[in-house]
């Protein structure tokens, strides 16, 4: 059996039998036969299915939220913001798919040339716990829309949201076999990846588990999209607004209880704004409210999982023994995790350079814009930086300047259904979203017509 257990009370949420291997390959099976008949349907039929299913979610949207609040944690409105959002990536791939997949003409010396875009098949989706809709519906919407089969093997903590899902594209009407949960453990992911029927993956989650699914895949020459960690940097030059940016920067950091691969993990002010910036951040982090993540004024809950919350006191406790000081919270009771800020951090410390996944952030400052950049790009990850200045000149010429796979200027990091989204580095490859994520799992055939 596979359980979830609430984090904030750990009271038994869910519980579900792993499927067998004989029940995996039935289902790899019905997605592979189903796919056929998939692929020939119109664009406006899938259209017609896909807004059905954002009206479930918008339907249904307190249903789907407290799935999310039991099994991790999640505060209420939060997960409330997080089911609209999938309704939100629904509605876009209905209104763009065809758009983003109409064939291309290019001019040769052929009669004719274009490219077109075909579904490729059956897509697994290893999908991770922290944000348990959002990071399906963002693989899901854009893959059916294409014309392709999803088969989601999600985190084993959050089984009643994998349900869900199917549940939602049922509920919606699209034809069995569409989108099917696989209820299984990470030991099993590699057999479905090598069964031929299964032509592609995608992965949200961690580098080494990034690093597995890919070199699988590899083998096999199957096509991966990999969505990893990220430290992200917020940099607050001297010019910036700082109310405004204190603001921002909260969010950024302690949204989802820190719990983001795109959460601002570093946070790099110029030495001139560094105590006033500081004084208000910190007195802005002491009022986020921690409690009962099904309170509507908890904006803190727990982290996922008690053994995060230690990971987490591992990283500031080697950090401080190397000389940071810890300005606002700092202590752990079981899951919960305060919010924390460490002052004085260097890129020698822990949390500086290693990804802290919850509610910490480090401070350094900085002298210089080089400085600043450096600092950035100092990092292992590349996910995304967010900059804070009133000189729009100075951020565009900075922009290039960053190794990222998303430059925000005066705004928080964020995922939107208009933009790709992924990272360089070892926070991935491959983008999401947008007209780019739709043409990840897809054959771009090259047509070439010849006229005697």
């Amino acid at each position: 059996m596979i359980t979830s257990i609430n984090p904030y009370n750990l009271t038994e949420v869910f519980k579900i039998k792993e499927f067998t291997k004989e029940q995996v390959e039935q289902a790899i099976d019905k997605a592979d036969d189903r796919f056929r008949s998939w692929r020939k349907t119109s664009f406006v039929d899938r259209k017609k299915l896909m807004l059905a299913a954002s009206s479930e979610l918008k339907t249904s949207t307190h249903e789907y939220a407290e799935a999310m609040v039991h099994e991790m944690g999640k505060p209420i409105t939060q997960a409330i913001a997080e089911v609209e959002k999938c309704a939100w990536v629904c509605e876009y791939y209905a209104e763009n798919a065809e758009h983003h997949l109409a064939d291309k003409t290019i001019a040769t010396d052929a009669h004719e040339s274009y490219v077109s875009y075909d579904p490729i098949g059956v897509v697994l989706a290893v999908m991770p716990w922290n944000y348990p809709y959002w990071q399906v519906f963002r693989f899901a919407a854009p893959a059916l829309m294409a014309g392709n089969i999803g088969i989601l093997k999600h985190a084993s903590n959050v089984m009643q949201c994998a349900q869900n899902i199917e549940k939602i594209f049922k509920r919606a009407g699209f034809p069995e076999g569409c989108f099917t949960n696989i209820p299984v453990g990470s030991d099993k992911i590699e057999d479905v990846i090598k069964n031929p029927k299964v032509k592609a993956v995608t992965l949200t989650g961690s580098k080494p588990a990034g690093s597995s699914v890919a070199s699988i895949a590899g083998a096999e020459i199957k096509k991966s999209v990999l969505e990893l960690g990220g430290s992200n940097a917020l940099v607050v030059f001297k010019d910036a607004n700082i109310d405004e940016t204190v603001k921002t920067c909260v969010q950024a950091r302690f949204q989802n209880t820190g719990q983001s691969c795109i959460a601002g993990k570093r946070l790099l002010l110029h030495e001139n704004i560094a105590d006033e910036f500081t004084e208000k951040f910190v007195k802005a982090v002491r009022e986020l409210k921690s409690g009962d993540p099904m309170d509507e004024e908890t904006y803190i809950g727990t982290l996922a999982r008690k053994d995060l919350a230690e990971d987490l006191e591992k990283q500031l406790v080697a950090s401080v023994k190397a000389g940071a000081k810890v300005l606002l919270g700092g202590n752990r009771q079981d899951a919960y995790f305060e919010p924390t800020v460490v002052g004085d951090v260097t890129p020698e410390m822990s949390i500086f350079k290693e990804e802290t996944f919850g509610p910490l952030i480090g401070i350094t400052t900085f002298k210089t814009d080089k400085e600043a950049v450096d600092l950035v790009n100092m990092s292992d990850f590349g996910l995304g930086v967010s900059i804070f200045t009133e000189d729009l000149a100075k951020a565009k010429a900075l922009v290039p300047q960053f190794e990222d796979g998303a430059v925000f200027v005066n705004e928080l990091v964020k995922s939107d259904p208009r933009l790709p989204f992924g990272g360089t580095k070892i926070s991935g490859y491959g983008r999401e979203l947008s007209e780019d994520g739709i043409q990840e799992f897809v054959n771009k055939k090259t047509v070439y017509f010849k006229k005697y």
